[in-house]
């Protein structure tokens, strides 16, 4: 099967919702959290990509802004969340695509960094290291350390350190690390 990645559209939300509650299986707690994030004024626009397989949308990822408190200003950066794909099309490459993809884009608007929460063994092979290792703060203890990961771009200097401040759409949807059962 073949793939595009394209930036989404106006008639590809529906779709979008469904893949993320597919993917997350959740009763559309992250798909809220796309609608908000789309819908909230930031210094960096989200930027919001589909996968497409001939007319449908099998995967979709968004880059939403946030900050870092790093010690001598805050600086605007990227976090890649969510990222999903179609369940029956999972381990095909699709995840990967989106993710390069959408690490280009962050570089192409200048964005210094990216975090996301996420495996370390599948980020880890896209571009992502551990932040904490760098010098970065999670913000929310409920991150597992290993979990919270930051890719360096072009635009990064080595004194952008501090921690990371979700902006408020991942706090009221309570998208922030871990929750216990």
């Amino acid at each position: 099967m073949e793939i595009a990645i394209r930036p989404e559209r106006p008639g590809d939300l529906d779709a979008i919702s469904e893949v993320q509650t597919a993917a997350f299986a959740d009763d559309g707690q992250v798909a809220g959290l796309v609608a908000t994030l789309r819908a909230t004024p930031a210094a960096l626009a989200p930027a919001s990509f589909v996968a497409t397989a001939g007319d449908s949308v099998v995967g979709h990822v968004m880059l939403s802004a946030s900050r870092l408190d790093a010690p001598p200003r805050l600086v605007n950066v990227y976090v890649l969340s969510p990222l999903g794909v179609l369940p029956g099309l999972q381990r095909q490459g699709t995840g990967t695509a989106l993710v390069r993809h959408a690490l280009a884009a962050a570089r192409d608007l200048a964005a210094p960094l990216v975090f996301l929460e996420g495996s370390p063994a599948y980020y880890g092979q896209r571009g992502f290291e551990r932040a904490g290792d760098l010098g970065f703060r999670r913000p929310s203890l409920r991150i597992p350390r290993e979990a919270f990961q930051v890719a360096r771009l072009p635009g990064y200097e080595p004194w952008m350190t501090g921690t990371l401040v979700y902006s408020d759409p991942f706090w009221a949807h309570d998208c922030v690390g871990l929750r216990e059962a």
